[in-house]
């Protein structure tokens, strides 16, 4: 699954656990913080944890983990952070006061409710590693030479008499 399927497989998670005006801008090549944010607003802390919590088990299941985590104790905004992507969870109010629809402006708003061919992260690895396995063998295994077929001449020995 590539970094655009997956952010938009975390939106589509969001948006089954009800989050509300759910944005995926696209920032590939414009910021070097991550190629993608994913940005969502939640009714309360408890659905705020609930989006988060149902991401992150959503994910793990594909093979992928956040790679830090901001706002554990608040009760307004989190942060995942998982590496090529950020998913900003947050209430109306921090969602107007930061503002990040603005600052994110820039880049590109995808459409992320078109769904994507699942796929497990272990067949991905699988394919991954027999390719990986066979070109190594290619690139290591000796090349053979084929020699041209040298026509051997006889000689006939005459019997002296």
């Amino acid at each position: 699954m590539n970094t655009k399927q997956l952010v938009c497989f975390a939106a589509r998670v969001a948006d089954e656990k009800k989050a509300e005006n759910i944005k995926v801008i696209d920032l590939k090549g414009l910021s070097s913080l991550c190629d993608y944010v994913l940005i969502m607003t939640v009714t309360s802390k408890p659905h705020l944890e609930a989006v988060e919590e149902e991401m992150s088990k959503k994910l793990k299941e594909l093979g992928y983990y956040k790679t830090n985590r901001d706002g554990a104790e608040s009760l307004q905004w989190r942060v995942s952070d998982y590496g090529s992507f950020l998913a900003h969870i947050m209430t109306q109010e921090a969602r107007d006061f930061y503002a990040l629809d603005k600052i994110f402006s820039f880049g590109e708003e995808l459409d992320f409710s078109k769904p994507i061919k699942k796929v497990s992260s272990k067949t991905t690895l699988k394919k991954t590693k027999k390719t990986a396995v066979k070109k190594t063998a290619a690139k290591t295994a000796p090349k053979t030479v084929k020699k041209a077929a040298t026509k051997k001449t006889t000689t006939k020995k005459t019997k002296k008499k």
